[in-house]
């Protein structure tokens, strides 16, 4: 599957947990200066708007990867549950029903 990103297979999954939090610092970022711009009375622009959609897909494709990674054993997927329900705690928001449904299929126990 992450040959659909354009990610070398070999990429670990704690690598593809990084480069999402990364992309969430950058939102969170970016979010941040739009806001005080405009607090101060800056007219916003389309420069920030364009920013501000480059860190949001960058967020989601990181998201997605790991939303749609396998894990390789029990210790990853117990480690791919608690990431899902950190981020999930941390941004009080839901995954998409196709995401919710990619987690389970992909966490189910191996035997």
């Amino acid at each position: 599957m992450t040959e659909d990103f354009g990610m070398d297979a070999a990429v670990s999954f704690e690598a593809m947990m990084e480069r999402h939090i990364a992309a969430l610092l950058a939102t969170s970022d970016a979010v941040r200066q739009w806001n005080e711009r405009r607090a101060a009375g800056d007219v916003t622009n389309v420069a920030y708007a364009n920013a501000l959609l480059e860190v949001t897909k960058e967020e989601e494709a990181a998201r997605l990867r790991i939303v749609q990674h396998q894990p390789c054993d029990h210790r990853e997927s117990g480690l791919k549950l608690a990431y899902i329900a950190a981020y999930l705690f941390a941004t009080r928001g839901p995954l998409k029903q196709d995401e919710m449904e990619a987690v389970l299929s992909t966490t189910e126990p191996v035997e």
